[in-house]
C-alpha cells in the first residue's frame, strides 16, 4: 500500500517566497497548497486535511499569530513560523501560542527541509498517539481531547506544557525521565527553560492529580535523575 504524501500548507503573501518554498519542498514528494491570507488558508484546511502549516507572521490582515492561536485550539497540526525580523518577542510569542519552530528570513532552504522532516515525523507520531486514552488512579486521559477527567467525573484543566508533560509520562511508564528528556518534550519552551521549569511543572500536575509528593502514587521523585511515572495503568 502506498504511502499517502505528507500535505503541507503554505501562507505567505510575499509571491517570489512563496513560490520558491512551494517548488522546493514539493520536489522532495510533498503535496503543497499555497496562499496569501488567513481565509484563504482557513477555506484550504476546511476542504483539505493538512499536516504542516508554514505561515509568515506578517500577513495582512489576520497575521501568523493569530492563525497559530486558532489552528493550535483545533489539533495538534504542525506549525513552523516564518519572519523577516529577528528580535525575540515574535519568536517568543508564537512559540507560547504552540507554534512548534520559528524559522528567520532569509532562511537556508536545506535548514528548512531538515525541520520540515523532524516535524512531520513528530506529528505522525503524535496522530497514532491520540487514538489513545490512558487509564490510571481513576483519572481517564484522553490524549486526542487533551482532557483529564477525575475519579468522580470533574474536568481537569491542564496548561499546554501540563499537557505535554503528562503525556510523556503515561508513554514511558516506570521509566526514569530525566529533566532534560523533559525539558525537550515541551514544543513552545524558551531559551532560558531550565531543569527547574521542570520541577514546577511536576509540583502543578501533582496538586491538579491529587499526589501527595510524600507518599506518591502518580510521579515518584528519583532523586539525582528525574521522574518516574509509577501509577498502574489499567
Amino acid at each position: 500500500m502506498s504511502v499517502r504524501p505528507a500535505h503541507i500548507v503554505i501562507v505567505e503573501d510575499e509571491p517570489v517566497t512563496r513560490s520558491a518554498l512551494v517548488s522546493y519542498l514539493g520536489s522532495f514528494g510533498y503535496r503543497m497548497s499555497e496562499c496569501d491570507s488567513a481565509e484563504k488558508a482557513e477555506r484550504i484546511l476546511a476542504q483539505d486535511s493538512a499536516d504542516l502549516l508554514i505561515v509568515d507572521i506578517n500577513l495582512q490582515g489576520k497575521d501568523g499569530l493569530e492563525i497559530t492561536r486558532e489552528q493550535r485550539a483545533r489539533s495538534e497540526i504542525g506549525i513552523i513560523l516564518l519572519s523577516g525580523r529577528t528580535d525575540d518577542v515574535d519568536r517568543i510569542v508564537g512559540l507560547e501560542l504552540g507554534a512548534d519552530d520559528y524559522v528567520c528570513k532569509p532562511f537556508n532552504r536545506r535548514e528548512l527541509l531538515a525541520r520540515v522532516k523532524n516535524l512531520l515525523r513528530r506529528t505522525a507520531a503524535m496522530r497514532a498517539l491520540t487514538r489513545r486514552v490512558f487509564h490510571f488512579n481513576g483519572f481517564a486521559f484522553d490524549v486526542a481531547a487533551r482532557q483529564v477527567t477525575g475519579p468522580e467525573g470533574a474536568q481537569i484543566v491542564l496548561t499546554r506544557a501540563e499537557y505535554e508533560l503528562l503525556r510523556v509520562f503515561v508513554t514511558n511508564p516506570g521509566t526514569v525521565m530525566d529533566r532534560d528528556r523533559l525539558i525537550a518534550a515541551i514544543t513552545h519552551r524558551q531559551d532560558g527553560t531550565n531543569t527547574r521549569t521542570i520541577d514546577v511543572l511536576v509540583q502543578r500536575l501533582r496538586a491538579k492529580l491529587g499526589d501527595d509528593p510524600r507518599t506518591p502514587r502518580i510521579f515518584t521523585t528519583s532523586h539525582g535523575e528525574g521522574y518516574i511515572f509509577t501509577a498502574q495503568l489499567e
